[in-house]
């Protein structure tokens, strides 16, 4: 199989199974739908690549708002870019062979904390703060859900890329072993 064809089939798969697992678990809440998300935003990056894990982290919001589950298209943009930094920190920090647990542990512990640094950034900071009186005098956004969003874009984020990353290390040799990579 090409290079090519392997890398559409990898995405692909990895997209099915955001869809799904976005739609099976978001009346389980934030916390496993989070931390599914970030599981397969992990395996996309560590097992497709960085370029299969960036397709992955970009649609994951658009294809969570379709389906009811980001709380705003403001926040979209925002956790595109917090899932193309845990994706890009992920597989640049990693150990591509998988052997040094250290390497891993210390790259899936960086893309963590700075995805929620990033979206607690852009998210809370800049538009629950400095823009919020813009957005609600143009009626973007209304004040319940600005006051919604930092509960939110806070420590849950930090928690479910723990989590979804924990479990995407666990996962990820099973799934090399078993693509022969």
């Amino acid at each position: 199989m090409s290079k090519k064809i392997r890398w559409i089939t990898e995405t692909a798969v990895m997209l099915a199974l955001l869809v799904c697992l976005q739609a099976v678990t978001k009346p389980m809440g934030q916390l496993v739908t989070g931390s599914c998300v970030n599981a397969v935003l992990a395996i996309s990056a560590l097992v497709g690549g960085l370029s299969c894990g960036l397709v992955v982290a970009l649609c994951s919001p658009v294809l969570a708002f379709l389906l009811g589950i980001a709380p705003q298209i403001l926040t979209v943009p925002a956790i595109m870019v917090g899932n193309s930094v845990f994706v890009v920190l992920l597989s640049l920090l990693a150990d591509k062979s998988g052997r040094n647990i250290g390497k891993q542990v210390l790259a899936w512990l960086t893309a963590a904390v700075a995805k929620f640094a990033s979206l607690y950034a852009i998210v809370v900071w800049l538009i629950c703060g400095v823009l919020s009186e813009n957005l609600l005098a143009s009626g973007v956004m209304k004040a319940p859900m600005l006051k919604a969003l930092p509960a939110t874009f806070s420590w849950p984020q930090l928690f479910t890329a723990l989590i979804g990353g924990a479990v995407a290390l666990l996962i990820v040799p099973v799934v090399r072993k078993a693509l022969h990579k």
